[in-house]
């Protein structure tokens, strides 16, 4: 579609969805329909790390269309006391899972210290990830 093709579809509401490059996957409208425990076919499950609140991640997680956590929520939990024990942070990648499945997401920090991504963090409201 061309400049004046996406103009005129933008105007009615016609514009073609947003696309990103690879890994990502852009999934349909059905991956946040309604299912056995609210978008997910299950809660999360029980004893998160860092002492998160599983009532609340529950909600974040399949009852929520909107938005994450509240702002500086994740320094409520004993994230930095436990990520952080070492001096500087830890010597490798801290791995972060899915509440629900168990499946690694994310990887952090990578290509930052561990000072650089609390401070990121900390400017965005929750874990700034980049991978």
């Amino acid at each position: 579609m061309g400049f004046i093709g996406k103009i005129v579809g933008a105007l009615f509401g016609m514009a073609s969805a947003k696309t990103f490059p690879p890994p990502c996957v852009m999934g349909d409208e059905s991956i946040m329909s309604k299912k056995a425990h609210g978008t997910s076919a299950v809660p999360v499950q029980q004893n998160l790390r860092w002492n998160c609140n599983g009532r609340r991640a529950d909600q974040i997680c399949n009852f929520n269309r909107h938005y994450a956590e509240p702002s500086g929520y994740w320094e409520q939990t004993t994230f930095l006391k436990e990520a952080g024990a070492a001096a500087g942070g830890p010597s490798e990648p801290i791995k972060f899972y899915d509440s629900n499945t168990g499946k690694l997401l994310f990887e952090a920090p990578k290509g930052r210290s561990f000072e650089e991504f609390v401070k990121e963090s900390r400017a965005h409201g929750w874990p700034s990830f980049r991978d």
